[in-house]
């Protein structure tokens, strides 16, 4: 019985073979299949080799047949990822900041059973993010299965929300209070998540960081309240530049020094008109919140960016870099 009950695994041990061990590099011999079958205790002949080969390609896999010497040789071909799209998963993954170390690690392995094992050892990555810390611990991972259970079954969901003091403790904003929000979208921007929702209290479409939350939760017998049609267009455009922070939307004109036009459209697309301005000089008109970020974002361009209208920003703008300076003196 022991021995019928091996050979019933053995298409199920080729296609882990194949998977596993085999590749455009890396290809096996049906004598060679037959020795490795055997041994773990499953007979098998040539004739049926091909057979179960065959059957293997009828049921999806892309079994292909090379040479080796005068032997047909086998390998798995195409696979679910190609090898380029495993190299863009990991290092995706590798430098997400809100992973912790041990959670990228966990998912680099899980994406490394994708492919040869041989090709796996390529896909390793030192886990780093450039000059800056990777999350400490796993939360933003559960809260955002949890934000995401509620947007699919159309809850609400309440969670604490937490920021920082001095000795970088956790510290629960308003004594601890339960936000209750209807939750619709989340948005990945400056290597964070955000959930944009409904905020019951405020009243209004709100933006929290998902890894600031804590203790969510999913309720079940409470429907989300679903917006107007003036609130999905907020949140459809909730992906402005630098719209995590909910300031005034404004159309405005900015000028630039033509090296940065790469550094322009790396911000607001390929479908961003630019103006000639001068022979160093374009400019373009677009929609962004007015924010501190906004801010921080220009400023850093120094003389070299410009905010030309309208001029209610550009006394913004002029107030903002005097207290600047005020500051330092």
């Amino acid at each position: 019985m022991a021995g019928l009950s091996r050979q019933k695994q053995k298409l199920l041990t080729m296609k882990q073979y194949f998977e596993q061990k085999t590749d455009d590099e890396h290809s096996i011999t049906g004598n060679r299949l037959i020795e490795i079958l055997g041994q773990y205790g499953i007979k098998a002949e040539r004739k049926t080799i091909y057979d179960d080969i065959k059957t293997l390609c009828d049921s999806g896999m892309d079994i292909e047949i090379t040479k080796d010497g005068h032997s047909n040789a086998y390998y798995l071909g195409a696979r679910t990822f190609q090898d380029e799209e495993l190299f863009v998963l990991v290092d995706a993954i590798a430098s997400c900041r809100f992973l912790t170390k041990k959670k990228s690690q966990e998912l680099i392995a899980k994406i490394q059973g994708l492919t040869s094992e041989y090709k796996a050892k390529q896909l390793k990555r030192d886990v780093f993010v450039n000059n800056r810390s990777k999350a400490m611990n796993e939360s933003v991972y559960y809260n955002l299965n949890k934000v995401q259970e509620g947007i699919f079954e159309k809850r609400t969901i309440s969670f604490q929300y937490y920021d920082y003091n001095l000795n970088k403790k956790k510290i629960l904003r308003h004594d601890g209070e339960i936000y209750t929000v209807s939750p619709f979208v989340t948005v990945w921007e400056e290597d964070n998540y955000y959930l944009v929702c409904y905020c019951n209290k405020h009243e209004k479409i709100c933006r929290y960081r998902i890894d600031r939350m804590a203790n969510v939760k999913v309720n079940p017998g409470d429907k989300r309240r679903e917006l107007t049609a003036d609130e999905k267009l907020d949140v459809t455009n909730n992906q402005s530049l630098y719209s995590m922070y909910g300031g005034e939307r404004v159309t405005v004109t900015i000028r630039f020094a033509k090296h940065l036009l790469a550094t322009v459209i790396d911000r607001f697309g390929e479908k961003i008109i630019c103006h000639q301005d001068s022979d160093d000089t374009f400019y373009i008109n677009t929609e962004v919140q007015i924010s501190p970020t906004f801010w921080g974002w220009l400023f850093k361009f120094g003389t070299e960016a410009k905010v030309l209208a309208p001029q209610s920003v550009v006394e913004q703008a002029r107030k903002q870099l005097d207290e600047l300076r005020q500051s330092y003196e």
